[in-house]
C-alpha cells in the first residue's frame, strides 16, 4: 500500500512539475463575450479544416501526426530532454515539407475558398460530399463489364472510390457523372474511342470522370509482367483507399488492386467478393449504429417502465 501511495505521490508531482515548467504563462482570467465568440470562430475553422482533411490524403497523415503528438506529449510529462530536443529542432522542417508534399491539396483548398461565397461557406458542413456505397446492382455490372471486355481483350482501368475523395485524379479526366451499366463501360473502353485512354472513376453507382490519369507506383517488387495499367492501379492504391479493377489488353486477364497489393487472374466469384468487401465496410458501420440506437431506445423504455 506504501509502495502504491508512493507512485500516485510521484506522479503527481511528476504532473505538477510539468505544469509550473511549461504552462506557467496560463493564468486565471475573466471570460469576456469577445473571447466566447473567438473560441466559436477557431472551432468552426477547425472543424471545417478537419472535414476537408478527411476528404484528402492527407487524413492518413494527419492521424499519424496525432500519434507523434501524444508520444511528444508524454515526452514532456516525464520530463525526456533528449526528445523534447530533437522534436523542437525538427519542428520547422517538418511544417515546410508538409507545405511541399501536400502542395497540390493546398492550392485545391484556397481556389475553392475564393470560389465560394461567404455565406454559403459558413453555412456548408461539407455534407454534400457524403458519397454512399453503391449497391448490388452496381456490382453486377461492374463483374459483367469486366470479364465481356476481357474475353475479347479489351484494356480497362476502373477506380472504385470510397472514403477519400479523388476529386484530384478527376479534374485529369472528362466530367460524365452517368449511371454505371456494362453498356456505358465497354462503351467507353472500346478501341479507338474518345474516352478509352486512361481510367474511369466510380463514386457510388456513378461513373464521374473518364480519361483520368492516375499515378504510377515505384515499388520494385512489381513484376515485370505487368505494365502500365497495373503499375497504374498499384499506384493509386498506394495512396488512397480505392480498389481498382484492371483487364488486361495482352492477355483479357481480370486483376484488382487495393492497399497496394494486387489480386492478379481473378475469376468472377473473386472480384464480386472484393467489392462485397468494400460495399459491406460502410453496411456495417451503418448496423453498429442501428444497434446503438436499439440500445438508447431500449433504455429509454426501461427508465418509462420504472
Amino acid at each position: 500500500m506504501k509502495e502504491g501511495c508512493v507512485n500516485v505521490q510521484t506522479f503527481i508531482s511528476t504532473i505538477q512539475g510539468f505544469a509550473e515548467t511549461y504552462m506557467y504563462w496560463i493564468t486565471p482570467q475573466k471570460i469576456r463575450a469577445t473571447d466566447v465568440v473567438e473560441i466559436f470562430i477557431i472551432a468552426f475553422l477547425l472543424y471545417h479544416v478537419l472535414v476537408w482533411i478527411k476528404g484528402t490524403r492527407a487524413w492518413m497523415l494527419f492521424k499519424g501526426i496525432l500519434v507523434i503528438l501524444i508520444f511528444i506529449l508524454a515526452a514532456a510529462v516525464f520530463q525526456m530532454n533528449t526528445i523534447l530536443w530533437l522534436a523542437g529542432r525538427t519542428v520547422n522542417v517538418a511544417l515546410i515539407a508538409l507545405a511541399v508534399i501536400f502542395q497540390p491539396e493546398l492550392r485545391k483548398a484556397l481556389d475553392q475558398l475564393g470560389r465560394k461565397k461567404f455565406v454559403t461557406a459558413l453555412f456548408d458542413f461539407g455534407i454534400a460530399q457524403e458519397t454512399g456505397r453503391f449497391g448490388d446492382r452496381t456490382i453486377n455490372e461492374l463483374v459483367k463489364a469486366s470479364f465481356e471486355m476481357g474475353k475479347v481483350k479489351t484494356g480497362a482501368l476502373i477506380v472504385v472510390e470510397q472514403d477519400i475523395v479523388l476529386s484530384e485524379y478527376e479534374r485529369t479526366g472528362i466530367e460524365l457523372d452517368s449511371v454505371l451499366t456494362s453498356q456505358l463501360l465497354i462503351n467507353i473502353f472500346e478501341k479507338n474511342t474518345p474516352l478509352h485512354d486512361g481510367a474511369i472513376i466510380v463514386r457510388g453507382d456513378r461513373v464521374v470522370a473518364a480519361t483520368c490519369y492516375l499515378p504510377l507506383s515505384d515499388s520494385m517488387s512489381i513484376s515485370k509482367e505487368l505494365g502500365t495499367r497495373h503499375r497504374a492501379a498499384i499506384g493509386i492504391s498506394e495512396v488512397s483507399d480505392s480498389l481498382t479493377i484492371i483487364v488486361s489488353e495482352e492477355t483479357g486477364a481480370v486483376s484488382a488492386a487495393k492497399s497496394g497489393v494486387i489480386y492478379r487472374s481473378l475469376t468472377q466469384d473473386g472480384l464480386r467478393e472484393q467489392l462485397k468487401i468494400i460495399q459491406n465496410a460502410e453496411s456495417e458501420e451503418t448496423r453498429l449504429q442501428s444497434l446503438q440506437r436499439r440500445l438508447k431506445n431500449a433504455k429509454k423504455r426501461r427508465k418509462n417502465a420504472d
